[in-house]
């Protein structure tokens, strides 16, 4: 068998998140409490406890389903005695979970990858005023054929672009809210069978995220990295990078450009894999996967017996 490990973005997180290990787990506790005394704030308990709205707000979001992912990893190691990087032929990662997947590659350590993903999501929430941009899932219509649709949406002042092409008949949309708005009512005109405002707070992935990408390039070149130590699909390009500089470049452009997760998925299977496990929160990766390639056996592990299944099976 030839294992991927994929690791999910935002919107995957839940009020209860990672209490389970903790409480199962020393090793997933000290996870926990490592990114706390990273980030000089009591994340865990927001996890566990919330509330919604501040669990929900990005900068929070961010690093915490980041923790919770590495906290498996972290489990799968210390106390199954699994060395992920013998076992596992890729990593990738979702937006946010490109840097959980470059953490569990060793490409940064724990408390920078918090660090990192704190600073990214307060610079993403700042580049664009509350209320201007926001994004829209577009559901029947395929990245190849969405241009037309994006098109007449744009105008002088209202920018849309296409932000994620998650799998076959599912892109997202994002740009200025009027552009959005557009779209949701004009969607069914070019095909869509539906198109839906998503409940975020900023136009990520776009052209509009270029404050963010300048911050998260200073932050990312001081940061102390290593290369790979498993190969990491990005997102901005759907192929693997193992050397630092590159990894880091992609991040940068990761900000504003758009995430080639149905092309990353057919990467995979290209290359022989067998099995895609989302590892932490929720299970929006593996069931795109096993949507757009059946033939590609996906699980999500982020519970103890989640874990203890995928042990054995490793």
């Amino acid at each position: 068998m030839k294992y991927a490990f994929v690791f999910p973005g935002q919107g995957s997180q839940f009020i209860g998140m990672g209490k389970e290990l903790a409480e199962n787990f020393k090793s997933a506790k000290e996870v926990f409490q490592e990114i706390n005394e990273a980030l000089s704030q009591d994340l865990f308990k927001i996890m566990i406890e919330g509330p919604e709205s501040e669990l929900t707000l990005t900068a929070n979001t961010q690093p915490a389903l980041m923790a919770h992912s590495m906290a498996v990893i972290r489990v799968l190691e210390k106390e199954f005695g699994i060395n992920i990087k013998d076992k596992i032929s890729f990593v990738a990662g979702h937006s946010l979970g490109e840097y959980s997947a470059a953490c569990a590659a060793g490409v940064f350590s724990l408390a920078d990858t918090a660090k990192l993903l704190r600073i990214r999501g307060d610079a993403m929430q700042k580049a664009v005023p509350a209320g201007v941009g926001g994004m829209a899932a577009v559901l029947g219509v395929s990245f190849k054929d969405i241009d037309a649709l994006v098109e007449a949406c744009c105008s002088e002042n209202a920018l849309c672009v296409a932000a994620n092409d998650n799998s076959d008949g599912q892109v997202v949309l994002s740009g200025h809210m009027a552009a959005i708005n557009k779209a949701v009512e004009i969607a069914s005109e070019f095909g869509a069978k539906r198109c839906i405002k998503l409940p975020v707070s900023a136009p990520f992935h776009s052209p509009l995220m270029q404050p963010a990408a300048e911050t998260m390039a200073r932050a990312l070149m001081n940061v102390d990295s290593h290369d790979a130590e498993i190969p990491l699909i990005a997102n901005v390009t759907a192929s693997t990078e193992t050397n630092k500089k590159d990894i880091i470049k992609n991040l940068i452009a990761q900000v504003t450009g758009t995430v080639r997760w149905r092309e990353s998925v057919i990467f995979m299977k290209d290359e022989g894999v067998t099995d895609a496990v989302e590892i932490g929160a929720g299970k929006v990766l593996s069931n795109i996967i096993k949507r757009s390639q059946p033939d590609i056996h996906a699980s999500s592990v982020g519970s103890v017996s989640e874990i203890e299944e995928l042990a054995k099976n490793l």
